[in-house]
């Protein structure tokens, strides 16, 4: 990658060389200000952008095996194997203790609920005040911890936010920057099962572990059931898996528990497959839609599975789909224009949970954060240093293939292809930045999944995305 000087702005390689073309057709004498070439316009002013590329199918067709299988059902089953056994970030329910001693779950809280070190505002732009820590702090109720407390199992009933903290305030560490909230983690989605560890002061939170993360979830999103009920949900067939970027149940007054709840891609739900199809549920028959079976929480807190009808309308699939190039290109270009959700939030999500989402719909786990999946030792892991210099960043680059995942710090990408000698990415992003026609680097607000090439991407004036890949993860059998 061309760098920038400080004196003197270096035009991107792409308009140098067809600067140069169009010099070579000009009048003796004449300069590139009189070049009659002018480059055509980036869509949407994304650089080297085409709204064609805004297609998965466009992809797609350029690949000579697009729905060549990359992982099979037992592939990804042994891949899922393998994913538990070997990244600690991954939880097994099952094999958690009966009796929770206290040191453990003191651990597990004070590993998340640390205050940040930086200085916290509010959505009003206002400091947040020591009392309001000392509240927050006072409601992780340490010390009401037991010696010994049994396991609790449950459900989510709802799409539910988990948080560093068991509150709902919005914390910020610049003033007017309000779509990063620091205390906000990730988010679980109905049917996900958690074990339940400890509950907060006021009673309104619980802290959980789910497979892939702990922290605190607002309690009245959970039903408490048995084990066998909770980590049996969803794991006998017939199923519908969610394979748009939204799914949702059909409106119902009769029950609001279930109505037009939000399911999100790679959801999967059992299905009451012996339901009488002109029998009603929830006040409408049931013909046009899947009957499924969807846990909700009691009065009392307990679970119960009750019937829901899920529009034949909706995007959904009787299984997984096939892990191939081309519907990995369709599962990520279905969120294309989603607003970025850091954590989850705007019932969006962010990155990391982009690219986990788009896998789950083909029953591929792979861990929550960015920091986890990259170097996550049960993908086919190819790592950088800064002892790695740009030859061999460059010829992995030119070397990815559909659907690799490239890592910088803080940050997942997806490969969609090669193009005219670039590496072209769809990814959740916040912004980005690349050099304009001007040499002074444009940053823009993408804040959103969105469609850029690879090679261009700069993370500050002089150092780009290439520079700082720290990792590419490959979803496939791995090499030895």
């Amino acid at each position: 990658m061309i760098q920038a000087s400080p004196r003197r702005p270096v035009r991107p390689a792409w308009l140098a060389r067809a600067l140069l073309v169009a010099l070579t057709l000009l009048p003796a004498g004449a300069t590139w200000a009189d070049a009659p070439f002018a480059p055509p316009a980036a869509f949407g002013g994304v650089t080297e952008l085409r709204e064609a590329y805004l297609d998965p199918a466009f992809w797609a067709a350029r690949l000579p095996d697009a729905d060549r299988v990359i992982l099979d059902r037992a592939g990804i089953a042994a891949q899922n194997s393998r994913m538990r056994a070997e990244d600690d970030s991954i939880h097994d329910l099952r094999a958690l203790p009966a009796q929770l001693t206290r040191a453990r779950v003191l651990a597990d809280i004070q590993a998340l609920s640390r205050w940040p070190t930086k200085p916290l505002f509010g959505e009003d732009e206002q400091p947040i005040p020591a009392t309001a820590r000392t509240a927050i702090e006072a409601n992780l109720a340490l010390a009401a911890i037991p010696a010994e407390r049994p396991l609790q199992y449950g459900l989510v009933t709802h799409r539910a936010a988990l948080r560093a903290f068991p509150t709902a305030l919005r914390v910020f560490t610049a003033q007017g920057d309000t779509d990063i909230d620091r205390f906000q983690e990730s988010a679980l989605f109905p049917g996900d099962a958690v074990a339940v560890l400890h509950e907060s002061a006021d009673g309104q939170w619980l802290f959980v572990t789910s497979e892939r993360y702990s922290a605190w979830i607002e309690k009245r999103y959970v039903g408490i059931g048995s084990a066998d009920t909770v980590l049996g949900y969803g794991q006998q067939g017939p199923y519908r898996v969610v394979t748009g970027a939204t799914a949702f149940t059909a409106f119902t007054p009769e029950e609001p528990r279930v109505s037009r709840l939000q399911l999100e891609m790679g959801v999967r739900v059992p299905v009451l497959a012996d339901w009488p199809l002109n029998q009603t549920v929830n006040g409408q028959q049931a013909h046009a839609a899947h009957v499924v079976q969807l846990p909700v929480r009691n009065a009392d807190g307990t679970l119960a599975l009750v019937p829901a009808l899920l529009p034949r309308s909706q995007d959904t699939a009787s299984d997984y789909l096939p892990l191939t190039p081309r519907n990995v290109l369709t599962q990520a270009f279905k969120f294309l224009g989603e607003r970025y959700g850091w954590g989850h939030s705007y019932d969006t999500r962010d990155c990391s949970g982009f690219v986990s989402e788009i896998y789950r719909s083909f029953g591929v786990l792979v861990p929550r954060n960015t920091s986890a999946q990259a170097v996550s030792p049960a993908l086919d892991r190819i790592a950088f240093s800064d002892k790695d210099g740009k030859d061999r960043r460059n010829a992995a680059v030119q070397q990815l293939q559909v659907g690799d995942l490239v890592y910088i710090p803080g940050h997942v990408m997806v490969t969609i292809g090669q193009l005219d000698g670039q590496t072209w990415m769809i990814h959740d992003t916040a912004g980005g930045s690349w050099f304009g026609h001007d040499g002074n680097r444009v940053q823009a607000h993408l804040n959103g999944v969105s469609v850029t090439p690879l090679q261009p991407m700069m993370a500050s004036d002089t150092v780009s995305y290439i520079d700082r890949i720290t990792n590419i993860q490959r979803i496939r059998p791995q090499t030895p």
